[in-house]
């Protein structure tokens, strides 16, 4: 039996072995680093982190989300894990016990996908949709207002694929291509053409061909399957790419391009995308050079390029911050850094991105209220 080091327990290892995935290498492991008050970077302890720290020592990870001030994670086996602070029962383990360690949720192998806010919500490989945490905006969608310390079905559809959460707000995505939002909509986040909040889903328009979004505190942004940019909610600082400042309640296009393929946006008024060209597009406010093109005070409303590189992979916005992944497997980061969310030991903020150290390991990041989880890559295979 080969040595895994403890990396791996032993029916993991067994599993690995049968599968013709062991290599001697690691698997998709989980590093974290920025504000920890809460112990929502996973390293056993509530102290702020300016470079890159692993949760845990296992390396079987297949999804991450970053929240407010909490973690949700998906192993390999379809287990759901969380971390982080746990106020309205936001973890999902039947507690409001801050965590600052991954717990599982439950005993279920049945979790496919996962997005958190100050809610969380999660999708089950039979399609059904559940939500649970903070609920004072009906974002848990059960059409009650009362916050849940444990997963709840929302409705009784069984054809989702997709789900994503903003702040206080939640996004799920059918089969069939069709959009439903519930939670807050004080600014018309929601994108069903009104203000008013909802505590279930409803649809966002009559359109089939939605294919990924997601939500921050006022605003949205989302790509559809033609590879076409839209975006809704609050504008005031440009961050819905329109090239104006005019708040929409309803979905509006950003630009006429069809090659957007991954787009991201944050809880201070910016947003980023990725194009199918693999190059960086980022607007909105940039007080502190969130934006990345090497200025700051200079606000966009309208998609500007970050740089000339065409090898981006995927972006997440953060707070006053952006973090993102190439194809060759480097974390890059810039904008403010005050709580180490850039991932640099010199906590210096930054206006164009900068590289976190030489590693080339890594896969998916994802960020949120000054802190970052990031995904590496399999090196199994």
């Amino acid at each position: 039996m080969p040595n895994f080091s403890g990396i791996w327990n032993l029916k993991e290892q067994v599993q690995a072995i049968a599968a013709g995935r062991w290599t001697g290498l690691p698997g998709p492991q989980i590093w974290s680093f920025g504000l920890n008050s809460s112990g929502q970077l996973g390293d056993e302890t509530v102290a702020n982190k300016s470079s890159p720290v692993q949760v845990g020592l296992t390396d079987n990870w297949s999804e991450i989300a970053a929240g407010t001030s909490h973690s949700l994670a998906l192993k390999e086996t379809g287990t759901l894990w969380a971390w982080g602070d746990n106020a309205n029962g936001r973890l999902g383990d039947g507690s409001v016990v801050l965590k600052s360690s991954p717990v599982q949720i439950g005993a279920l192998t049945t979790w496919s996908k996962i997005d958190n806010g100050t809610q969380s919500i999660a999708l089950k490989t039979d399609g059904t949709v559940w939500c649970w945490g903070l609920n004072a905006n009906g974002q848990v969608g059960d059409n009650t207002t009362v916050s849940k310390s444990s997963p709840v079905q929302v409705g009784a559809l069984t054809n989702w694929v997709y789900v994503s959460a903003g702040w206080y707000n939640s996004f799920a995505i059918t089969s069939a291509g069709s959009l439903y939002a519930w939670g807050r909509n004080t600014s018309g986040q929601l994108g069903d053409s009104t203000v008013v909040s909802r505590s279930s889903p409803v649809q966002v328009g009559a359109l089939t061909n939605w294919a990924s979004l997601n939500g921050s505190f006022v605003s949205t942004v989302a790509v559809k399957t033609d590879g076409t940019l839209w975006a809704w909610g609050d504008n005031a600082n440009g961050q819905l790419g329109t090239n104006n400042l005019t708040n929409c309640s309803s979905p509006v296009q950003v630009g006429a391009l069809t090659n957007w393929r991954q787009a991201s946006t944050g809880f201070n008024s910016n947003s980023g995308a990725v194009k199918a060209d693999d190059t960086l597009w980022t607007w909105g406010l940039n007080n502190d050079g969130q934006l990345g093109i090497g200025t700051r005070l200079d606000n966009r409303s309208s998609p500007v390029q970050v740089g000339l590189l065409t090898q981006w992979n995927n972006i997440a916005v953060g707070t006053y911050s952006m973090q993102a992944t190439q194809t060759n497997g480097t974390l890059w980061s810039w904008g403010n850094d005050n709580f180490g969310q850039l991932g640099f030991p010199t906590n210096t903020p930054r206006s164009s991105p900068v590289q976190i150290g030489l590693l080339e390991t890594w896969d998916k990041v994802d960020s949120e209220l000054r802190f970052s989880l990031v995904l590496t890559r399999d090196r199994r295979q």
